[in-house]
């Protein structure tokens, strides 16, 4: 996806290049790539947000067991760390973490 907006940014830059004047070339670039451009992308994440928003509403309103209180306290930082992580977007760890195993306690 991204590698088509990049496309897409190149080809309005060497149209706008080609302008008559700078202010019509920042025109170009800024009506033709940047706000269309920004209005597309944010479209088409909607459903990752969603799923984001899915996920971390799920994660608060799973039911909570009575583990022994050190295991409690670390899954529940471990929670707040991978809803934190789906807030900022930094799923670095998050795509793996369904192929790993839970911690043995």
């Amino acid at each position: 996806m991204y590698i088509v907006a990049i496309a897409w940014l190149y080809v309005v830059f060497m149209m706008s290049i080609t302008e008559q004047s700078a202010v019509a070339g920042v025109a170009t670039f800024l009506l033709y790539g940047v706000f269309p451009l920004t209005i597309v992308l944010y479209l088409m994440g909607t459903p990752q947000r969603k799923r984001n928003r899915q996920r971390i509403e799920k994660m608060k309103a799973a039911p909570k067991e009575k583990p022994a209180q050190a295991t409690e306290d670390k899954c529940e930082s471990n929670v707040e760390k991978t809803i934190e992580e789906v807030r900022t977007g930094d799923s670095s760890t998050m795509v793996h973490a369904h192929r790993t195993k839970p911690p043995e306690h």
